[in-house]
């Protein structure tokens, strides 16, 4: 019985490897012992930086919403109280881009919840 080798495997795993750790800084994008460690790191980092994205979105958005209530006498907490208690159900990413491109659709929108 002929000997079975695993050397197609094992190159194209290291070959798939140092494909990822290209652009990375000195012999971690050459030597495949530490591309794999630059590797895992680098992929554990990505992991929590999509979860970060998320947050970091919502506090650019809690940010201009704050802003554009700032302008209209009234702040964040309140508007959203207001809004909540008014039963408008818009996400922050929509009443964001709303207080930047359309200042005054925005400033109505407040108007309309306020006077309740």
């Amino acid at each position: 019985m002929a000997r079975v080798t695993s050397a197609v495997t094992s190159r194209k795993r290291r070959k798939r490897v140092l494909e990822q750790a290209k652009g990375f800084y000195g012999a971690s994008s050459k030597q495949i012992r530490t591309a794999y460690d630059a590797v895992d790191k680098a992929m554990s980092h990505a992991y929590v930086g999509r979860k970060q994205k998320k947050r970091q979105y919502r506090r650019l958005w809690t940010v201009r919403i704050n802003a554009a209530c700032r302008e209209l006498g009234t702040n964040y907490s309140r508007f959203m109280d207001n809004l909540h208690k008014a039963g408008i159900e818009l996400n922050r990413k929509s009443l964001a881009e709303l207080a930047v491109t359309d200042p005054g659709g925005f400033s109505e929108l407040v108007k309309q919840v306020s006077s309740k």
